[in-house]
């Protein structure tokens, strides 16, 4: 492996990591093999991946989307999360390969999502050259917005494929700043309970001092 594919290798640790925050964010149960340090039962998906170690790329199962496939999906989750001042671009902390990597993985829920992005973006690629002469990652960013504007009602690819891009996108630090979260921090004093708004929603009052 050269110093370059070092460089860009995404560490299989940090995809597990992705897979447990989108199923987590969906309200779905994680495959067996993911979930816990045991051998998958029934006809098995093969070894349990070493949630401390990091894979080579396709070590533990192969990446399936084509270069045509992965270009699209950059385009369309840039499209999705811009770069702007609450956080980086989709691309930034790469979200399409988060993507490649589940709807290549072995387990019946990928494979079902497998079956919507792959096909969706077939067919948007294939709408997009009957009504701009190219495909959806070579349009302009106002083209782009008008595909996606249309999508947006309606199309359970888009659906699906935003799900996705979203729970990959916010499992990063990075990204926090568009919802407000700031994670584990400091105080910086005594604590003086909940704030009083929160106590009166929950109907309580503030009896420690």
């Amino acid at each position: 492996m050269n110093s370059q594919d070092q460089e860009t290798r995404l560490p299989r640790r940090r995809v597990l990591q992705w897979f447990a925050a989108v199923a987590a964010a969906e309200g779905v149960p994680l495959p067996s093999a993911l979930a816990q340090n045991a051998k998958p039962a029934a006809s098995g998906y093969g070894q349990d991946p070493v949630m401390a170690k990091s894979y080579e790329r396709g070590e533990v199962w192969p990446l399936t989307m084509t270069e045509a496939e992965k270009k699209a999906t950059v385009a369309l989750a840039d499209i999705i999360f811009p770069a702007d001042d609450l956080g980086p671009a989709a691309s930034e902390v790469r979200v399409a390969d988060f993507i490649d990597e589940w709807v290549s993985a072995p387990y019946p829920r990928q494979k079902g999502d497998r079956r919507v992005i792959i096909p969706g973006l077939k067919g948007m690629n294939e709408e997009c050259r009957k009504i701009f002469g190219k495909d959806f990652a070579d349009l302009k960013d106002s083209e782009k917005k008008e595909v996606c504007d249309v999508m947006a009602k309606g199309y359970h690819f888009f659906n699906v494929f935003v799900g996705l891009a979203s729970g990959a996108y916010y499992s990063d630090p990075r990204c926090w700043k568009a919802l407000g979260y700031v994670g584990n921090m400091p105080y910086g004093g005594p604590f003086k309970g909940p704030p009083e708004e929160v106590l009166k929603a929950a109907g309580v009052e503030q009896t420690v001092e």
